[in-house]
């Protein structure tokens, strides 16, 4: 287990605003992440989810409000020490060159003695299902098959740090068949359960339930409502801010299900 503590959060965004040709993308938005805790980020199509993940990359530049790692405002890391401390996965990785497998995850472990970096490239290729894919080209692989050679190339950067280290993960089980979603989700519940924080933006509201501790839920760039899976998914939710009819059960495991309601008359034209 990590050192961690509960003193400040691993990540603090403060009243941050944003805006992109003239829109707001993100409007006073607060938010907090702490060491040992996974974050789902929820919301609708336009809700500022990515753009969110890109803020906190340093991706995207904000109007006004902070954003702060461990304490200490994101403009004062410098790149290389903050590239120890925290990990970004975007959601679209164009990956045209043709590097191998392995050679994509060994990209999170730069400047490092060969036989680490062997040990720690093998065993996340292991982690992610992907070890029999290491010597093939990622550009023939399929778009499930990259999603988590990336995944790995990711945890590569901060793995075995003696810090708790903050994970941002935009959409990173959206090409992944529902085995995989469940693999990739439950190696993240263990990277939480080690002491390090983790912000994950999903569309899957079954997925978020399931692994997280606590729901973000935002709407027009701004937080909407946020607290455990149970309080966050409720029915009026769901509709007030997806516009979606579902029942909402709890399992016998502890968590619950969104289970989206049919329409008693389906339109048969369009």
């Amino acid at each position: 287990m990590l050192n961690t503590s509960t003193d400040n959060p691993l990540l603090n965004v403060e009243s941050l605003s944003l805006k992109l040709e003239g829109r707001n993308i993100l409007d006073g938005l607060t938010a907090h992440v702490r060491a040992g805790e996974l974050v789902a980020l929820l919301g609708p199509n336009g809700a500022g989810k990515s753009t969110l993940v890109k803020a906190v990359a340093g991706e995207v530049e904000a109007a006004s409000g902070g954003i702060a790692i461990n304490g200490r405002p994101l403009s004062q890391w410098p790149r290389a020490e903050l590239a120890r401390h925290r990990a970004v996965m975007p959601q679209k990785i164009d990956m045209q060159f043709p590097l191998t497998a392995y050679e994509v995850v060994a990209l999170g472990r730069p400047r490092e003695p060969m036989a680490q970096r062997q040990r720690i490239v093998t065993e996340l290729l292991a982690l992610m299902d992907v070890a029999d894919l290491a010597q093939r080209r990622v550009p023939t692989l399929s778009g499930g098959e990259q999603q988590r050679v990336q995944l790995a190339r990711v945890l590569a950067q901060l793995w075995e740090q003696p810090h708790p280290g903050l994970f941002l993960l935009d959409e990173c089980t959206s090409a992944l068949d529902p085995a995989h979603q469940q693999l990739v989700f439950n190696r993240l519940r263990q990277l939480a359960n080690s002491g390090n924080g983790l912000l994950v933006a999903v569309h899957d509201l079954n997925l978020a339930a399931q692994w997280a501790d606590r729901l973000i839920l935002m709407n027009h760039g701004t937080v909407a409502c946020e607290g455990s899976p149970e309080a966050v998914l409720t029915a009026d939710n769901l509709m007030q801010f997806y516009g979606l009819d579902a029942r909402v059960i709890t399992l016998a495991e502890g968590y619950p299900v969104v289970l989206p309601i049919r329409p008693a008359h389906l339109a048969v034209a369009i």
